[in-house]
């Protein structure tokens, strides 16, 4: 795992079950090296998530190497994500990913939006 100086203390870890459905992801799709989480104003709880497949590393992304699986964030998302965990969930109801935000103080019943107090 790569930080930012003066971030040490905004952790974000990859589980192994979301690291190896990202490589699965990334191995059919040849145009994407990578999965990119951001953190976006919006959606019913304040802030929502966003995951997309990309290939572009940008000079200040944090680059998470779990599992032979990369996930980048940008600086400000990091900081709304410190200390929380990726996992992937595959259950009867549909698989995601989904993340486990320590700083998430409400979310929403989806689970893809959160807000901070």
């Amino acid at each position: 795992m790569r930080y930012i100086p003066g971030m040490e203390s905004q952790s974000f870890s990859v589980s192994g079950r979301a690291a190896a459905r990202i490589a699965e992801l990334v191995a059919t799709a040849p145009e994407a090296s990578a999965l990119r989480i951001a953190v976006l104003a919006g959606g019913c709880s304040g802030f929502q998530y966003r995951f997309e497949l990309d290939s572009v590393t940008q000079p200040d992304d944090v680059v998470i190497t779990e599992g032979g699986a990369r996930v980048m964030i940008d600086p400000t998302s990091l900081g709304l994500l410190a200390g929380a965990e990726l996992d992937f969930t595959d259950e009867l109801m549909g698989s995601h990913f989904t993340v486990r935000n320590p700083n998430a103080t409400s979310s929403c019943g989806c689970g893809s939006s959160f807000s901070i107090d």
